[in-house]
């Protein structure tokens, strides 16, 4: 796949490079409330994807972590590209040199990146001072005017360019592509104008390929000192000694002329500080802003970016501890999971003992129901599943003994939100509310999770409501979870012939977290409340004591 083939596919939208005042910061592109992607917003907040970023990122970029937390937000649904993605990591673990020159070579670019964006974003506020010096408050805003940042800044593409020419050459599909983009951007006109020399002429600047060859035109050199304006200064300041010297001579008084000499030299500083001046605002300012704006360095940036994101999965892979697997990626009309001994990629990483489980979304049980006591794990299941969706359909490993997957267009998950109830439509309107988001959002290629259905209503209304809603979603063909302690509407779905039902194993030592087929009739609600002091038993004790 050539770069220009895999421009839609590779690089995404938002870009990291932002055209405005300051960088893009890692968390810019959460989904917003607006925003119709894989995951919409509650979503987002609902499956803990801040966390999830923070348990994978061992991206040591600035745009490393940048594409991997707008991976999440944001997951593709090109299969092809997943694919890839899982090739390169395979690549990484099949050639350990590949891998240890690109952790050097991304080791290194973290080094120099901030100084792209300190030259980008930066302010630069004159005087006399050490140019890379801070000058107040304001992390971007350096005295002096902009010379180092320039030179650093542009130095560290050059690098990233140079650099990469003497990698080892990768051989799988989505490191030959990214390491052919960094190739390009070498041959772009951005890349030209970073590299230098660069020549103003007329408020714009021509590289040397378009400069013509017998044009006299001024080299921009990232200095002060400049030789011919010094020069020019230095033939003027001879040119009045020596005219001083000789009219102050007739009159005997020529050694006044040296005293007129000193009082010159003043204004070589000032002459300095004049071409600094209007190198920072004719030259540096404009030179970034094309560089802000310039599709070539947002993509080499971004590619830098989805290099440390492939080492930051391979990383995380070797980090975890237990088993971690590529899933394979079916194509398919229709959202399907299986993964065996599945463990929460949050839970498992503090918990060594974390029980596996396994999932299984296909279509002939594509409405998975879900029962059991209260603290029994069944939420943790729904957020096992959705988690390890999200970590195999962004290429990434994902904590389990094998499995497959099917690409999600939506992931919906829905949970009670009592607390922001709005348009006086009450607790049941705002949850049916954002059922039927869900429900006219989903396709047959969507995984939707609805923890509790219906809960602000009579048991009646709860019933029949629970009921259509849930054979619709059957009917739409989306793989849907649903968590609930209502047996009775376990008992009506199964008249039906709908549904796969798990329910939460409980033995006489508690919960052991392991779902097992079955619907569960109790909900233990005595033993969490015991647990929590406040049993029957605990509030019989606490009014006894008021009576005493």
């Amino acid at each position: 796949m050539s770069v220009s083939e895999a421009s839609d596919s590779y690089w995404s939208q938002p870009s990291i490079l932002s055209g405005g005042d300051r960088p893009v910061r890692v968390r810019d592109t959460r989904p917003a409330e607006t925003d119709k992607g894989v995951l919409d917003a509650k979503t987002f907040d609902a499956i803990e994807t801040e966390q999830l970023f923070n348990s994978i990122n061992h991206a040591v970029t600035h745009a490393g972590q940048c594409v991997l937390y707008r991976s999440l937000a944001r997951p593709g649904t090109d299969a092809a590209v997943t694919r890839e993605k899982q090739d390169a990591l395979r690549e990484l673990e099949s050639n350990p040199t590949l891998h240890e020159a690109l952790r050097n070579f991304i080791e290194e670019m973290a080094r120099g990146e901030k100084s792209l964006y300190e030259l980008l974003y930066g302010t630069f506020t004159g005087g006399v001072a050490i140019d890379n010096s801070r000058a107040g408050k304001g992390e971007m805003e350096f005295s002096g005017y902009g010379y180092n940042q320039f030179l650093d800044g542009t130095g560290f593409v050059i690098d990233l360019v140079e650099t990469v020419a003497t990698l080892p050459q990768p051989q799988s599909a989505y490191l030959r592509t990214l390491f052919d983009a960094i190739h390009d951007f070498g041959n772009s006109r951005t890349y030209s104008l970073m590299r230098g020399p660069v020549y103003p002429a007329e408020g714009k600047f021509r590289t040397r390929e378009e400069k013509p060859r017998l044009a006299f035109l001024t080299r921009f050199r990232p200095s002060m000192f400049k030789l011919f304006p010094m020069l020019f200064v230095l033939i003027a300041v001879s040119a009045a000694l020596y005219f001083f010297q000789g009219v102050l001579a007739s009159f005997g008084i020529g050694y006044l002329g040296y005293g007129i000499l000193l009082l010159a030299v003043p204004v070589l500083p000032v002459v300095l500080i004049a071409i600094a001046a209007s190198d920072r605002d004719s030259v540096i300012y404009p030179l970034r802003k094309l560089f802000k704006h310039s599709p070539d360095l947002a993509r080499a940036l971004e590619t830098l970016g989805m290099i440390d994101e492939i080492l930051s999965f391979h990383r995380y892979s070797q980090t975890f501890g237990g088993k971690m697997t590529l899933p394979q990626i079916l194509e398919s009309d229709r959202h399907s999971l299986s993964v065996t001994e599945a463990r929460n990629p949050l839970l498992a990483r503090i918990n060594p003992g974390y029980v596996p489980n396994d999932i299984s979304l296909d279509d002939a049980g594509r409405l998975l129901v879900i029962t059991g006591p209260n603290s029994g794990g069944k939420t943790a299941y729904c957020k096992t599943v959705v988690q390890v969706q999200l970590l195999g359909q962004i290429g990434c490993y994902i904590p389990a003994a094998g499995g497959s997957l099917v690409l999600a267009e939506h992931i919906f998950y829905q949970v009670p939100d009592p607390g922001h109830l709005d348009e006086g439509i009450g607790r049941f309107g705002h949850e049916l509310k954002r059922t039927r988001e869900i429900f006219f959002g989903s396709t047959a290629r969507s995984l939707v999770v609805l923890d509790e259905l219906s809960e602000g209503t009579t048991f009646e209304e709860k019933m029949e409501l629970s009921e259509y809603v849930l054979a619709g979603f059957y009917e739409l063909g989306a793989s849907t979870l649903l968590v609930t302690h209502n047996h009775e509407l376990c008992e009506r779905l199964q008249d039906k012939g709908i549904g796969r039902y798990l329910q939460g194993e409980f033995l006489p030592g508690g919960p052991t977290f392991r779902l097992i087929p079955g619907v569960s009739r109790v909900s233990h609600a005595d033993r969490v409340a015991a647990a929590l002091g406040f049993s029957k038993e605990d509030v019989e004790k606490h009014l006894a004591k008021r009576h005493l």
